[in-house]
């Protein structure tokens, strides 16, 4: 598969020398507030947010191949304060925080006074889109899958890796939360053929890395032999290297995931919340680094272990075996 000089080293800075992506997220915005402060998170300020990012980003950015942050509150700041390390790649984010639309058509928007052209001029590696997604909701669908292709198109402009993040919802009473965070049974059954068949349709765009779902609900299959074989159906329906987000489940079960995420061909995992989202409960600022250290950062250190036990290399998926892709040709740079 042909991949241009920009996106191909944009890859490259996101994975470990394997071809591993093991990285964590930091990008969440409103979520965290609410974290952060349950009870008024709109008490939680600017630097509130900042100081949680930096620390979390000094914390964990050793360990980790690339780091996700968002261009509020993360990206800017961790590079200003020296804690993003220049080995590791940037990752940074370019939806605005929520959604417009109700709960059962859930449609993103970009993050206003932002864009792939400076992401692109801060030195990101690459940027990545979250999308509400439903398949079988068509219209909705297609306004999302077009936004992922304009941003794509300016992606390609700009040279610059873009990964997308489609993550399902409920949309019938009889499928949504209950209780506890838990999600229905019913949702829980729809939630494989959910995932795949997003998989399926995002990959025919011109993106380039895949941040998938994992394609079933593990409090109500634990069977292991079927959930790699979900994994397997993801996989097969993805075209391109995709990886596992975390999506708030605790840390091992995220832990299980990965394991079988990339026995059945991931090429690593985004990993957000599994890895510290206990320290937004702690209130001091030097017990919650403290957690970062000694909890956050070995978690991810256990994950990156695993992918790169039994991952498959994000080029392999390109038909790069070795890593090496095609030789640029004499006098390339005169047409790039």
């Amino acid at each position: 598969m042909n991949i241009s000089i920009g996106k191909l080293r944009g890859l490259q800075q996101l994975a470990d020398s394997r071809g591993m992506m093991t990285m964590c997220a930091i990008d969440h915005r409103e979520a965290l507030k609410r974290a952060l402060n349950e009870k008024n998170s709109a008490a939680v300020s600017y630097q509130d947010i900042v100081d949680f990012k930096l620390d979390l980003c000094q914390a964990v950015a050793p360990f980790a191949s690339a780091i996700l942050l968002d261009p509020e509150y993360g990206a800017g700041q961790a590079i200003a304060a020296g804690l993003l390390p220049g080995p590791k790649g940037l990752l940074v984010s370019m939806e605005k925080t929520g959604y417009s639309g109700d709960s059962t058509a859930r449609i993103t928007e970009l993050l206003p006074g932002w864009s792939v052209k400076k992401a692109k001029r801060m030195g990101a590696s690459a940027v990545k889109l979250l999308i509400y997604f439903r398949p079988d909701i068509k219209d909705v669908a297609s306004k999302q899958l077009d936004l992922v292709a304009r941003l794509a198109a300016q992606c390609i402009i700009e040279d610059i890796a873009f990964l997308v993040e489609p993550v399902s919802y409920p949309i019938e009473e009889k499928e949504r939360i209950i209780q506890g965070g838990t999600s229905s049974k019913k949702f829980a059954e729809i939630k494989p053929g959910l995932v795949i068949e997003t998989a399926r349709q995002i990959t025919t765009l011109p993106i380039d890395v895949l941040k998938a779902e994992f394609p079933a609900d593990i409090k109500f299959e634990q069977d292991e032999g079927k959930l790699l074989g979900l994994c397997q159906e993801l996989n097969q329906a993805s075209r391109l290297p995709w990886v596992l987000l975390s999506a708030g489940v605790d840390f091992n079960s995220f832990q299980k995931q990965v394991e079988i995420a990339c026995k059945a061909g991931a090429s690593g995992f985004l990993a957000g919340r599994a890895l510290w989202q206990e320290g937004a409960q702690i209130r001091s600022r030097e017990e919650r680094m403290n957690f970062f250290q000694n909890t956050a950062a070995p978690r991810l250190k256990e994950l990156a272990e695993i992918a790169d036990s039994y991952g498959k290399p994000w080029y392999s998926r390109l038909g790069a075996g070795n890593g090496k892709f095609a030789p640029v040709t004499e006098g390339w740079y005169r047409s790039y």
